[in-house]
């Protein structure tokens, strides 16, 4: 039984030739803070910014469907467990922490 990883959306450099386990957290990561639309040769890549200055349960609701729906498409080998929330309403700043298992 693989474990569940938890994957935090803070950007850290690329390494390049990396594999197994450590390879689908990069890709998870990358997908996760790359803004559909900036990628040239793919622009369906990342998740969907539309969500900006929505109220926040709308916010989270979106975030999780795209998530899901990219990791489903781009990181097969990521299967998506749980999407826990950090919030503040008052700044009005929300950051995913996403769990995943993965299977290689």
């Amino acid at each position: 039984m693989a474990e569940w990883l938890t994957i935090d959306t803070l950007p850290k450099e690329i390494i390049f030739g990396t594999s197994g386990v450590q390879e689908v957290i990069q890709n998870v990561k990358l997908i996760i803070m790359t803004r559909k639309g900036t990628q040239p040769l793919d622009r369906n890549f990342g998740i969907s910014y539309d969500f900006v200055d929505s109220p926040i349960p709308r916010v989270m609701a979106m975030v999780e469907q795209e998530i899901f729906m990219a990791l489903r498409k781009y990181e097969p080998r990521a299967v998506l467990k749980q999407v826990t929330w950090y919030s503040d309403p008052v700044s009005g700043i929300v950051k995913p922490n996403v769990s995943i298992q993965v299977r290689l």
